[in-house]
């Protein structure tokens, strides 16, 4: 994905991850390739505080924000408390990022027609043509088999051994 926003011109520090400018202010933060904004929490009176990954056009989470002193106005940001937020953030989306590589890719090991083998499922999750790419490996790791199967594809002991013991034909109405 590029980038196209041009970071404004003035006498910003450059943050070492990128090409972003550090801002420290007290309800907006940007620096280790991320950005802090405290809002208006639309939902009560408090605040909350979004955290959005340089170069993504929404928020990557967004949590509620301690009120300052007044009980009015929110706490201002500080070093701490983005190092804390940045933390969070990067482990929420490296989270999402494993549960979605897991849902679109799957291996199970089972024992068909004596041989040990491997069957991947790989959901490729095109706007256009969705679609799964099953496939087979022996235990060196060579491909035996490959097919095309519907997204919606269930893989199981049960489906994965059936695949094999007929003959790695593309499995019926998938």
């Amino acid at each position: 994905m590029t980038d196209s926003h041009t970071p404004p011109a003035g006498p910003a520090e450059e943050s070492p991850c990128d090409d972003q400018p550090i801002i420290q202010e007290p309800r907006l933060w940007r620096g280790d390739g991320w950005t802090a904004k405290v809002i208006k929490n639309e939902d009560d009176d408090g605040w909350a505080v979004a955290m959005i990954k340089d170069g993504e056009p929404e928020p990557a989470l967004v949590g509620p924000w301690t009120m300052g002193r007044d009980k009015k106005n929110p706490k201002p940001l500080d070093g701490p408390a983005f190092s804390t937020l940045v933390k969070t953030a990067s482990e929420f989306v490296r989270r999402h990022e494993q549960q979605l590589h897991a849902t679109l890719h799957q291996s199970i090991t089972v024992t068909a027609n004596a041989a040990r083998l491997t069957i991947s499922l790989d959901i490729v999750p095109d706007e256009d043509n969705p679609h799964g790419v099953l496939s087979a490996a022996d235990e060196t790791g060579e491909q035996l088999a490959q097919v095309r199967v519907a997204p919606s594809f269930k893989l199981n002991r049960a489906s994965a051994v059936a695949w094999a013991e007929n003959g790695f034909a593309k499995p019926a109405g998938r």
